[in-house]
C-alpha cells in the first residue's frame, strides 16, 4: 500500500507476558502505548531507508492492524472495523532504550526513527480461520527466533482498538503495531527477514 495513505501509528509494547518478562519489565495492567512518526514506516524491500544503519537493532515481530474507517471517540468497536491485518518487524535501539527508561525519559529516540517500522502486505480479515488465533513468526538469514499467537496476548487484538479510542479517535488508515512475543533479538543492516502468518503459509521476504 502506499504508506502516504497511513495516519497515526500507535504500537503497543509488553504485551505478552513472556517479553515482558525477558526483558525484566512489569506484566501490565492496561496496554502500554506509544507513537512512532509516519517516517519511520517502510516495507521490506525499502532497505536504503533505515537511520543509524551502523547500529546493532533488535527486532520485535508483531500483527499489524490496519483500521477501515473512522471511529468517534469512546465508540466500542469490534475487528469488524479493520481493513486488513499485516505483519510488521519493530526496529528498537535497546541500548538507547534501556538509557532512556534509567532516565525517566520519553522512548522516542530508540523506537521513531526512519525505518524503525517494517511493514509486509495487508490481508483482509476473511482470511484468517479465527482472528483471535493468528499464529506468526520470524525467521533471520533463515533461522527462526520469534513464533507467536494472538491468543497469547495480554490485551486481545478488540481490547487493543477500543482502549486506544478510548482516548484518541482512531481514523481510517491508522496502523496498530500489537505487540512482540519473546525471543527478540539483535538484528545489523544487511540480514535476511522472513515473516510468516502460520495459519495462512504467507511468507514474506525482505532484507533491514
Amino acid at each position: 500500500m502506499d504508506h502516504s495513505d497511513i495516519e497515526n501509528i500507535y504500537c503497543i509494547g509488553r504485551n505478552y507476558k513472556k517479553h515482558a518478562l525477558e526483558l525484566g519489565n512489569e506484566i501490565p495492567s492496561e496496554p502500554v502505548v506509544f507513537l512512532k512518526a509516519n517516517s519511520s514506516l517502510r516495507g521490506l524491500d525499502e532497505s536504503d531507508k533505515l537511520a543509524f544503519p551502523q547500529e546493532v537493532f533488535h527486532f520485535e515481530a508483531e500483527i499489524v492492524l490496519l483500521l477501515g474507517q473512522d471511529l468517534s471517540l469512546g465508540k466500542k468497536s469490534d475487528l469488524s472495523v479493520l481493513s486488513g491485518l499485516a505483519l510488521g518487524v519493530d526496529l528498537t535501539r535497546r541500548e538507547k532504550q534501556t538509557d532512556l527508561k534509567k532516565r525517566g525519559l520519553p522512548w522516542t529516540l530508540s523506537k521513531s526513527f526512519q525505518g524503525s517500522a517494517l511493514l509486509g502486505s495487508f490481508y483482509p480479515l476473511n482470511h484468517f480461520p479465527n482472528p483471535h488465533e493468528i499464529e506468526f513468526s520470524l525467521h533471520l538469514d533463515g533461522k527462526l527466533k520469534q513464533k507467536g499467537n494472538s491468543k497469547n496476548m495480554i490485551f486481545s487484538l478488540t481490547e487493543i482498538i477500543n482502549y486506544i479510542n478510548s482516548f484518541s479517535a482512531l481514523k481510517k488508515g491508522d496502523l496498530i503495531f500489537t505487540g512482540t512475543p519473546e525471543g527478540v533479538g539483535e538484528i545489523t543492516k544487511g540480514q535476511q527477514i522472513h515473516l510468516e502468518f502460520l495459519n495462512l503459509n504467507i511468507i514474506e521476504k525482505g532484507t533491514l
